[in-house]
């Protein structure tokens, strides 16, 4: 017996986070086309849902689609991921600086245990947990920073170069290179020193960009 595709928000919602998934590890590669059909199948929900999911991640800037030739993935090239990541500077030292001043000490915890983690991963050898853990601190930040608009702008910029970042966290030597960078922003943050979670915060970016700018195999 068959079981019905999920539609509606629902079926969004599993469309998305699949999709987005897909986008993050690689499985949908720039420049891709994105079949409805196929991609309705594949996640068990319907072409609407897909559909829906497509135009939610068309308006952030990750699906372009294309008059009578559906949807694929977007192609961002390195120039504008480093432009991406300038504005994220800007913004991710807003929200360190904004987290500082209002964190109470069971999120300062949470911080430090991430913190914790991530060395743990380092001296594991494991860049995908260290990539995961590594979106969970800047997504924390975030959330404790309270400042709902700058986080809502960090989505979308983020959501562009999610693959861009994926594979620069994998590259060899990174995770050492970003690890005293990480550890150094919640220090600040834990302290409660607002411009030196600011400082700490644009520091770890600019040090993003610098290795983007650098060849894949340098």
């Amino acid at each position: 017996m068959s079981v019905a595709p999920q539609e509606g928000a629902a079926g969004t919602r599993v469309a998305l986070e699949a999709l987005r998934a897909a986008l993050l590890t690689g499985d949908l590669a720039p420049g891709q086309r994105l079949v409805e059909a196929e991609l309705a199948a594949s996640y068990g929900v319907s072409r609407a849902s897909v559909r829906a999911a497509l135009m939610d991640l068309a308006a952030e800037g990750v699906v372009e689609r294309i008059p009578n030739r559906g949807a694929r993935v977007r192609v961002v090239t390195v120039e504008e991921a480093v432009a991406i990541t300038e504005c994220r500077m800007v913004l991710e030292g807003l929200c360190a600086a904004k987290a500082a001043e209002r964190v109470d000490d069971e999120q300062v915890a949470t911080l430090t245990a991430l913190g914790e983690r991530l060395r743990q991963d380092v001296a594991a050898g494991d860049p995908v947990a260290y990539s995961a853990h590594n979106r969970e601190l800047h997504r924390l930040v975030r959330e404790f920073s309270g400042q709902e608009v700058a986080t809502g702008l960090l989505d979308r910029l983020n959501a562009q170069i999610v693959r861009h970042q994926f594979r620069l966290a994998l590259r060899a030597g990174r995770p050492q290179v970003s690890l005293p960078e990480h550890l150094a922003i919640v220090e600040a943050i834990a302290r409660r020193d607002p411009a030196a979670a600011e400082r700490a915060a644009r520091a770890h970016l600019v040090s993003v960009i610098a290795a983007l700018q650098e060849p894949a195999d340098g």
